[in-house]
């Protein structure tokens, strides 16, 4: 996979096509560009280049949370090389690199690549008090050397999609929903870790997921999933949140996921769920018993809409 993190190590010294942009969640808006895109490539015979940034700039000028990455950076540049792009430059975002000017930064671009084409979304800008926008590159593209391309944005269920959109509607739990911004299943993956073992003792295992602690995960409650155990997918019922039933738990979010006919031992394996529907919000109940009830109606749940 052609995934690096500088521009010098795009092995290629042919003319290319480039986008720029943090492309967190690869959403529909960024799909149609990058398919515009990539097709305009190939119909030129140039090499397609995504520039992209981590830290996200906007976490770097404090504008949010380190806590809101949809995407580790190394999922983001598979679903883009997946969609036929030829590089992704991972470059590190930091004070320094924000100060410099939108012109400078072209010319540091046209330095390491010849770019003979930039796409761009309706909102892009770019360089340091974002000097570089749509307006700018207009006016400015041809004395620079390249053909500016503006992608359209992409509407769903009537609004407009964008990263922070997908992030609210995770944050709210509201994964369907995500799921149409994205043009797919929100997929959170971790690595099993020892957990309480309370599951098990109630007849419902279930396995408690490590998360990357940067990422945007689903607000606390219960969520239909599929669990993907290597080639093998399962339906899993969910729980995100802080197991109020139990009171001597720690106060920390835990993830931790029922798999439907799953036998077996997973610790330390890689799981990924991908999140189909909030079933209900996390409470506590008056007894052990009630809590089971209630976990046997969840499967039962995920069992009738879960194939």
């Amino acid at each position: 996979m052609n995934h690096v993190r500088e521009l010098s190590d795009v092995n290629n010294n042919e003319p290319t096509v480039l986008t720029i942009g943090s492309f967190d969640g690869v959403h529909l808006g960024h799909q149609a560009l990058v398919s515009d895109m990539v097709k305009s490539s190939r119909q030129n015979n140039l090499q397609s280049v995504v520039l992209t940034f981590y830290p996200n700039p906007a976490v770097v000028l404090g504008k949010y949370s380190s806590s809101s990455y949809i995407h580790r950076p190394e999922e983001k540049a598979s679903f883009l090389i997946g969609m036929g792009i030829d590089w992704v430059v991972t470059m590190k975002f930091d004070s320094d690199l924000a100060k410099i000017s939108a012109a400078d930064f072209i010319l540091q671009l046209r330095e390491k690549l010849d770019f003979k084409q930039l796409w761009c979304g309706e909102n892009f800008a770019f360089g340091y008090d974002r000097g570089g926008d749509i307006e700018w590159l207009t006016q400015n593209s041809d004395v620079l050397g390249f053909e500016l391309n503006v992608a359209n944005s992409v509407e769903e269920d009537g609004c407009t999609v964008s990263s922070s959109r997908v992030r609210k509607h995770i944050l709210a739990g509201e994964v369907s929903a995500a799921a149409r911004c994205l043009g797919r299943p929100l997929r959170v993956p971790g690595i099993v870790v020892q957990g309480a073992g309370r599951g098990e003792t109630i007849g419902f295992p279930t396995a408690n997921l490590s998360i990357w602690r940067h990422r945007t995960c689903p607000s606390q409650g219960v969520y239909l999933a599929y669990a993907f155990v290597d080639d093998d997918k399962y339906p899993a019922v969910v729980n995100i949140g802080k197991r109020p039933t139990f009171e001597d738990e720690d106060d920390c979010i835990i993830v931790e996921a029922h798999l439907l006919n799953y036998q077996g031992n997973l610790y330390g394996q890689l799981i990924s769920l991908d999140f189909v529907d909030r079933l209900r919000d996390e409470r506590k109940f008056a007894s052990l018993e009630h809590l089971v009830s209630q976990i046997q109606d969840d499967v039962s749940e995920a069992s009738s809409r879960l194939v």
